[in-house]
């Protein structure tokens, strides 16, 4: 029984990294938020680009603060550099590590001055790089407790899933004066985990959100229903003025970058856009969610 239920996870996870592209479910239904369509393929297309997207790194730059993006075109990374070790958000590809260690240098960090790593969700895209990132520089891999049963399934090269800290909705993560707070946005998956923290520019100290995906699945199942309404609600009250997401398309990463090598003000500062994301992504689960109850 244990070994059938293994199984079933398994597929389960697997179902949801896979892109909408190799997947034959119809592509509906559509939505229009702040007048732009779209459909669960096109989310997923926006979301992953290409695979040259998925592996070419961007920048790397600076954020805000202490904060910088070490990441792909489209696979976030980032950095949070303290006096006492730095701090890594999402590992993405283990393929893609030794892309990220190199942007970490360019930028003049060391990447084995990473003490602690972090992960938004239990997806290959944005963890399946922890246990190469634990063998590179010894970090502390710290894992929301619900998501660990799919995180235990990330084997790359057979390399066990590191786990060091198991924390839970509303526990902090501390370094070198730089604190970041989880919280629990379940739905994407069981542990989707969006953080909050706080950074300084220009004297001014502003409230930066890391989220989770709220992309819903084709079918939602009624605990996965309950999970996404709860986030839906939840992630609205996080403070946010500096919205950032495992996803660069979620913020509108490569037009904000394209700004700041411009100059002026920093384009990443956009309080009024924070919750934009949550609003094309409750509408589609809204929208699935229609379509299925009538199809029951």
């Amino acid at each position: 029984m244990r070994n059938a239920m293994q199984l079933m996870l398994a597929a389960s996870v697997l179902a949801l990294a896979v892109p909408a592209w190799a997947q034959t479910a119809p592509d509906h239904p559509s939505i229009t938020v702040g007048g732009q369509t779209y459909t669960p393929l096109s989310i997923v297309t926006r979301n992953m680009g290409t695979k040259e997207d998925q592996t070419t790194a961007l920048g790397p730059f600076h954020v805000i603060g202490n904060i910088y993006y070490v990441g792909t075109r489209t696979l976030s990374s980032y950095l949070i550099v303290t006096p006492q070790g730095n701090i890594l958000v999402d590992s993405t590809y283990e393929r893609n590590v030794p892309t990220i260690a190199k942007s970490v240098a360019k930028l003049g960090f060391k990447f084995s001055d990473i003490k602690i790593l972090l992960g938004n969700h239990a997806h290959a895209d944005h963890q399946e790089g922890d246990a190469l990132v634990k063998q590179m520089t010894g970090a502390q891999v710290v894992a929301m407790e619900d998501d660990i049963p799919a995180l235990q399934f990330m084997t790359p090269e057979g390399k066990e899933h590191p786990l060091d800290r198991i924390i839970h909705d509303g526990d902090k993560v501390t370094l070198g004066g730089t604190t970041l707070t989880a919280h629990l946005t379940a739905g994407h998956t069981r542990g989707c985990t969006s953080w909050t923290t706080t950074a300084s520019e220009n004297g001014k100290t502003y409230n930066v959100l890391i989220g989770c995906s709220l992309r819903a699945p084709a079918v939602i199942a009624p605990g996965t229903q309950a999970e996404f309404e709860r986030s839906f609600k939840y992630v609205r009250t996080l403070p946010c003025e500096v919205q950032l997401g495992d996803h660069g398309s979620q913020f509108n990463l490569l037009e904000k970058y394209a700004r700041l090598k411009a100059g002026g003000p920093n384009p990443f500062i956009d309080p009024k856009n924070c919750f934009h994301e949550a609003d094309i992504e409750e509408a589609m689960f809204k929208a699935i969610l229609a379509e299925q109850q009538k199809r029951d």
